[in-house]
C-alpha cells in the first residue's frame, strides 16, 4: 500500500531510468506502437506523467515524461486513480496533492500534450474519475470534497455549480472516487470509517449530498465497476497479514447498495489496488504486503471466488494496477523496486509473465494503460 498510515514509499530523487538509458534521452515516438501505459512521478519539485509506448505483443518502451505545471505530495497518497483516462482514450487526468489542482492532457498518437491545469475545488487532490464530459475529483486534504467539473472539446476544464459535496466526515482517509458506468453515480471509499459513499449526480452534473453505507470487509480501497452494476472493491484489514479480502455489491437504479459476496479472502496483505476485465468475468488485486496478486472469478450475479494468487518477486510490493482496453495484458507498479511487472490475460483469467525492463520508477503514483 502506498504512503499513509500502514506502509512507506521511497522519495523520488533523480532522474527516471529505464534500464541503461535515461527516460529524457529516449524518443517520443515508437515504431509499432499500439497502445500506452501512464503512471506519474508524484514529485515534490515538479510532477511529471511518464508515457511507455506498447506494442501489440505487450512489451514497453521509453515515451518520454510530461510536466503536469503543478506539485506532486513526494510521497505515497493511499489511493486508485490518481492517473485516469477517459472512456475514448482522448484524455488522460492526473491529480496534484502538493499543489491542490488536476491537469487534463490531450494523448496523441507520439504523445501527451498539456491542455489545461485547474484548482481541483479542495486540498490535496488523490483520485479522478470521468464519464463523457464530466469529471470528478476526491480531495483528501482539510475536511475532504469531492468536486466536479466540466470537460470542453479543447481539454478544459470549469467547475460544475454546486458540485462540491462532503465526506462523510473529517480525517476519513479516502482512497479513490468513480462513476458507475451510467455516470448517475458516484462512490467513493474510506479506509479510516470503513464506509462507502454513494453520490447521486443530477442532469447538471451537481452530486448530492452522500447516502453512507458500512463496508462489507475492513479498510475498503480500490474498486472497479463490472457488468450489471456489480462493483468489486478490495480491502487493505489494516495492513494486517495473511487479511486482505474482496467484496462484490450490487448498485441499483435507485443507488441503494446490496451486498454479495462479503470479505472473500485474497491470500495475501494489504489489498489496495483492484481492476476488472472489460468482460466482467475477472478481477484482480494487489497485495502489496504479501508480494502477490489475487485472481478472482466473477459470476454472472456478481459473486466472486478466489481463483488463485500469483507471486511477484520478492520485495516487490505492488501498487497500483491497470489493465489495457481490451484486457488482453494487465501491468503492475511495483514499490518495493521501483518497477513496472507485466501479465498477459489469458482467456481464463490466468496471469502469464511478460519479460520488462522498466525501473526507475521508486515514488510512481498512478497507472494507467490503453
Amino acid at each position: 500500500m502506498q504512503k499513509h498510515s500502514y506502509f512507506r514509499i521511497a522519495a523520488l530523487s533523480g532522474a527516471f531510468l529505464f534500464g541503461a538509458g535515461l527516460l529524457s534521452a529516449q524518443p517520443f515516438g515508437a515504431a509499432g506502437a499500439v497502445g500506452a501505459v501512464y503512471t506519474m512521478t508524484n514529485s515534490l519539485v515538479g510532477n511529471e506523467v511518464v508515457v511507455l509506448h506498447r506494442s501489440a505483443r505487450g512489451a514497453l518502451t521509453p515515451g518520454g515524461s510530461y510536466a503536469t505545471g503543478g506539485q506532486g505530495s513526494g510521497g505515497g497518497l493511499g489511493n486508485q486513480g490518481g492517473v485516469t483516462l477517459s472512456d475514448d482514450e482522448r484524455w488522460l487526468f492526473a491529480v496534484n496533492a502538493g499543489s491542490s489542482d488536476v491537469s487534463v492532457f490531450a494523448v496523441r498518437r507520439r504523445g501527451l500534450r498539456l491542455a489545461d491545469r485547474q484548482p481541483s475545488g479542495g486540498l490535496r487532490p488523490i483520485s479522478v474519475t470521468v464519464h463523457n464530459d464530466l469529471v470528478y475529483v476526491l480531495n483528501e486534504g482539510g475536511a475532504g470534497s469531492i468536486a466536479g467539473f466540466r470537460l470542453d472539446r479543447r481539454g478544459r476544464l470549469a467547475p460544475v455549480p454546486g458540485s462540491v459535496q462532503s465526506l462523510s466526515g473529517p480525517g476519513v482517509d479516502p482512497a479513490q472516487i468513480a462513476f458507475d458506468p451510467s455516470g448517475r453515480f458516484l462512490v467513493v471509499t474510506e479506509k479510516n470509517t470503513n464506509q462507502i459513499l454513494v453520490y447521486t449526480v443530477d442532469h447538471d452534473g451537481a452530486a448530492g449530498p452522500p447516502a453512507v453505507h458500512p463496508s462489507a470487509g475492513v479498510t475498503p480501497f480500490g474498486f472497479a465497476f463490472g457488468k450489471r452494476g456489480h462493483f468489486f472493491v478490495s480491502e487493505a484489514a489494516g495492513g494486517a497479514p495473511g487479511a486482505g479480502t474482496t467484496s462484490s455489491y450490487r448498485l441499483d437504479r435507485d443507488g441503494a447498495l446490496e451486498v454479495v459476496s462479503p470479505a472473500v479472502p485474497a491470500e495475501g496483505a494489504a489489498a489496495c489496488w483492484l481492476v476488472v476485465t472489460r468482460n466482467g468475468r475477472f478481477a484482480y488485486t494487489s497485495n502489496t504486503a504479501s508480494d502477490n496478486l489475487s485472481v478472482y472469478e466473477i459470476d454472472f450475479d456478481g459473486s466472486i471466488a478466489l481463483s488463485e494468487t500469483v507471486s511477484t518477486p520478492e520485495g516487490s510490493r505492488p501498487l497500483d494496477s491497470a489493465l489495457t482496453s481490451s484486457s488482453r495484458f494487465l501491468y503492475v507498479l511495483n514499490n518495493g523496486d521501483g518497477t513496472l511487472s507485466g501479465y498477459r490475460v489469458g482467456f481464463n483469467g490466468a496471469l502469464t509473465p511478460i519479460e520488462l525492463d522498466i525501473s526507475g520508477l521508486d515514488g510512481a503514483n498512478g497507472l494507467a494503460a490503453r
